[in-house]
């Protein structure tokens, strides 16, 4: 099994913090953003390749990252570059997930992660049901305010847990259970990214893939434990610092 992880954004919501350091390098409770998720990823068997796509400004910044936690992890990991500069010239994070796919040949069930989720617990269970369900799997998450629903892609799901509804940042949403940026792609379907794409779809916000996807086969979801954390804006990373200090 591989693991991506998008990284390739400029958080220009949070200048000047993210100016000259990449979001999901900011510390929050002492460490990196991007450490949350391998901490807790790295609970999944199996996994034998880490790569991560990131832009021209940060590829640097990621590189000596990746290099530092490999001495700390048994974990291999390919930082790939996209060639952005910044927001005009970027690629989207579904056109960064093709660019992997194809410039790398990767062949083999996929795990597709943002680089800034804060997760607080281990995600081997998750591993455990992808394998199990061999199929596309979302992440999903209650943030238990429909306001902050709003926000995010809000999904509805039958008794078996796939998806009958995904709707992207809706003005009245229908609950409050959200797909979050933790996907997982079994080898058979990968070649859908790029039928997504050669249809010119929206290459930016990975889950309108999973929204084009779900009409054309079944899509799973799966409830990530504990606390979840978008970070947007210097209060939330603010708050997370406060919520996570404490855990």
């Amino acid at each position: 099994m591989k693991v991506l992880i998008l990284a390739a954004g400029y958080a220009t919501r949070l200048y000047p913090l993210t100016l000259t350091q990449p979001k999901p390098l900011l510390t929050v409770a002492g460490k990196p953003m991007i450490d949350y998720v391998m901490d807790n990823l790295a609970a999944i068997s199996g996994i034998d390749r880490v790569y991560l796509v990131t832009n021209a400004k940060f590829a640097g910044h990621f590189q000596k990252w990746a290099d530092d936690y490999s001495r700390r992890a048994a974990l291999a990991f390919t930082i790939i570059n996209d060639g952005s500069t910044d927001d005009t010239n970027k690629l989207g994070a579904i056109g960064d997930l093709n660019l992997v796919l194809k410039q790398e040949q990767v062949d083999d069930d996929l795990i597709v992660v943002a680089a800034d989720n804060l997760f607080s617990e281990k995600l081997g269970a998750f591993g455990e049901f992808c394998r199990a369900k061999n199929a596309p799997v979302l992440g999903v998450y209650d943030v238990e305010s429909l306001d902050a629903a709003k926000k995010y892609g809000v999904v509805a799901v039958n008794r078996e847990g796939v998806i009958t509804d995904f709707k992207e940042k809706p003005e009245q949403p229908a609950s409050t259970m959200i797909g979050i940026a933790l996907y997982y792609y079994p080898r058979a379907t990968l070649k859908l990214v790029d039928q997504y794409l050669a249809e010119g779809n929206n290459p930016d916000q990975p889950g309108r893939l999973v929204q084009w996807l779900y009409p054309r086969t079944p899509v799973f979801t799966w409830s990530v434990p504990g606390m979840w954390y978008d970070i947007g804006s210097k209060e939330t990373l603010d708050e997370a610092n406060r919520i996570f200090a404490r855990k």
